[in-house]
């Protein structure tokens, strides 16, 4: 064990990502100079074992299966005739097109489960919208920010599925300790624009009636047109996998048939879209993988250089109980969010921070809700703040990054207060998974 080679492991992964180098490759630089300084030539063999043991992990089979569902629903009208479902009905709400925004993100986040596909597609039919009734910028862009991410928290969560599989715990209870704080996410979002539009009308107008107007039954059927068929999805995926009926893999696999099945009822299927679609679950698949196997290694080689037994002493050294713990971690994982993307911040601290969290006698389960939406707030913290890069990529000129900084703060400050409420209130994560006992 060299614990000094351990300590200076992070340092260079830092100076390697603040040079430009992708993640998942400071990884591995880290990770192969690391063992190289504590293995010598028998390296190779030690960093094997990480490549080994992702490439058998039968549970990160079911992360290019919810990539496929995501892309082939973003590819269809499904997600266009949810928002004109939702605009019909909340278009005349103070601030109504936003609240629309959220509800829009939060079923599409739990049809889909990956963050970039809900904001893109999200975003391309919300921001023309909200920008024909003159809606403040700021409020705009971090409405369709934070609704993004709410694909960390809301399951099917490729995010949870990767925690799940490093942290050895079961996706389904993780799924179902998610559903709670999700909810939570979703109502004090919508609360916080309900109560600016009412302070501030000229933020968010409401819609003219004469834009909205439609016969009953015409609304009824575009309503069970848009939401009937995300909802079976949603149903199929959870409900086979909550219910035991499923793994995770093969709700996955029920999820990516459902979306086919949907696109192909709907004639919204074409050749083109389906190669897309193929393309995007490659490359999006190709890249998390690749960090997970980076990441691997690097917390392999932190752990046998004497990392794992020095940040075990330094917890139990510092004497600061088990909430002083969780604050001390949640603050590592909020700071790193900074600077990494949500697959390096849970490769890396994760295996670090169990063991020290299991011997502090803290709920995995309640820790690891609390940990996810921690990591939902680096989607939006710059300068990675993946969701303001994704808007910007769809986002018109006049929209800035001075608006979209300044639009999200109120809902990480909303992100937080969810994690208030989990720290005050650990059932609000371990209650679901209880029932799940059994079944």
């Amino acid at each position: 064990m060299n614990p000094v080679v351990a300590i200076g492991m992070f340092p260079a992964l830092f100076a390697l990502v603040f040079l430009g180098i992708p993640v998942s490759l400071s990884l591995l630089i880290v990770a192969a100079g690391a063992g190289a300084l504590v293995f010598g030539s028998s390296v190779l063999l030690q960093l094997y074992g990480p490549i080994l043991s992702t490439s058998s992990n039968f549970v990160l089979a079911s992360i290019p299966l919810f990539v496929f569902m995501g892309a082939v629903l973003e590819r269809s009208g499904i997600a266009a005739r949810l928002f004109q479902a939702l605009q019909l009905w909340m278009g005349r709400l103070p601030g109504g097109l936003a609240i629309a925004t959220i509800a829009m993100c939060s079923v599409f986040a739990a049809a889909s489960g990956v963050v970039g596909a809900v904001e893109v597609v999200v975003g391309m039919m919300a921001l023309p919208a909200m920008g024909k009734y003159a809606y403040d910028r700021g409020l705009m862009a971090g409405t369709i920010c934070a609704g993004g991410s709410l694909g960390t928290v809301i399951p099917p969560s490729v995010v949870v599925v990767v925690y799940a599989s490093i942290a050895q715990m079961s996706i389904g209870q993780l799924f179902a300790a998610s559903i709670i704080p999700g909810l939570l996410m979703v109502l004090f979002f919508l609360g916080y624009i309900l109560i600016r539009a009412l302070l501030r009308p000229s933020d968010a107008p409401r819609v003219p009636v004469e834009d909205i107007t439609l016969p009953l039954p015409e609304k009824l059927m575009i309503t069970l047109k848009a939401l009937v068929p995300p909802v079976l999805l949603i149903v199929a995926v959870l409900g086979s996998l909550l219910g035991g009926i499923a793994s995770p893999t093969e709700a996955a696999a029920v999820g990516a048939f459902g979306a086919l099945a949907l696109a192909v009822f709907f004639r919204e299927l074409s050749v083109q879209a389906l190669k897309e679609s193929l393309a995007v679950t490659v490359r999006i698949t190709a890249m998390i993988m690749m960090i997970v196997v980076g990441g691997t290694m690097f917390t392999s080689i932190f752990a046998v250089s004497g990392g794992g037994m020095l940040v075990g002493s330094l917890a139990k050294g510092l004497g600061l109980g088990p909430y002083g713990l969780i604050a001390l971690f949640l603050f590592i994982v909020f700071i790193a969010g900074f600077v990494l993307d949500w697959i390096s911040i849970v490769l890396i601290c994760v295996p670090i921070f169990a063991p020290a969290v299991k011997a502090a006698g803290i709920d995995p389960l309640w820790f690891a809700m609390m940990v996810l939406v921690v990591i939902q707030t680096s989607y939006l913290t710059p300068p990675m703040a993946p969701s303001i890069f994704y808007l910007k990529s769809i986002a018109p000129a006049d929209l800035t990054y001075g608006h979209m900084y300044r639009g999200v703060i109120p809902f990480v400050l909303m992100q937080l207060l969810v994690l208030v409420v989990l720290l005050v209130l650990p059932e609000a994560a371990t209650w679901l998974p209880s029932l799940m006992v059994g079944l």
